[in-house]
């Protein structure tokens, strides 16, 4: 169905709104499946407002808005919302999506480039969602460079209580010399020691000490 789907829609308009009424069956598949180690999008979803709530933040920023589900899902509850989308037509997709919303950019470009130049003008703490496809699937190479810049960009930051929530943490398997979740983990905590980092529900949680 998700193939179909994808065929049918993929590219219009119509795509985002038809995907996310598969949310809620994929969801409870997932619970019924005994909540195996890859998350549903709704998870994800309550997991970004949870961590919001708790830290009382309300920038939100984005690296990978596909076709801005996490944004449609979160709009309500944060003041400004940015989003960076390497591939183009994704990123024009999602400005005609959500225009007429002022507090929500969307920017077009390569993260590495992109984020640094976007935290420049942040002077508030920011819920950070990582989404960018850090990890190759299907057993092609992947490469911690991107996400590993971003990070530093994050956390070297003038701004130090920035949150930070990566999905897909499952994939960070240590394959072909890329670092696995866990060496992530103490590097992230070994580098920046005021940070502490939980992965937890397939999403690697990054948050001060």
């Amino acid at each position: 169905m998700p193939g179909l789907t994808h065929k049918l829609f993929g590219g219009t308009a119509l795509y985002p709104k038809v995907k996310a009424l598969g949310h809620y069956p994929d969801y409870f598949w997932w619970v019924l499946r005994g909540k195996p180690v890859r998350s549903p999008h709704l998870l994800k979803q309550r997991t970004v407002l949870e961590y919001g709530k708790l830290y009382r933040l309300r920038t939100f920023i984005e690296v990978g808005t596909y076709y801005g589900e996490m944004i449609d899902a979160v709009l309500a509850h944060f003041d400004r919302i940015y989003s960076i989308e390497l591939n183009a037509e994704l990123a024009a997709l999602a400005r005609r999506r959500f225009e007429g919303r002022p507090q929500i950019q969307i920017l077009e470009g390569d993260s590495q480039r992109k984020l640094p130049e976007l935290l420049a003008g942040i002077s508030e703490s920011a819920l950070f969602w990582l989404d960018g496809g850090y990890n190759m699937w299907e057993n092609q190479r992947g490469s911690d460079d991107r996400l590993l810049v971003e990070l530093r960009a994050i956390l070297s930051h003038r701004v130090q209580n920035h949150t930070v929530l990566i999905d897909d943490a499952r994939g960070f398997t240590g394959a072909n010399g890329t670092l696995s979740a866990a060496q992530l983990a103490a590097k992230i905590e070994r580098d920046f020691p005021r940070r502490k980092v939980a992965i937890e529900r397939d999403i690697l949680r990054i948050t001060a000490r």
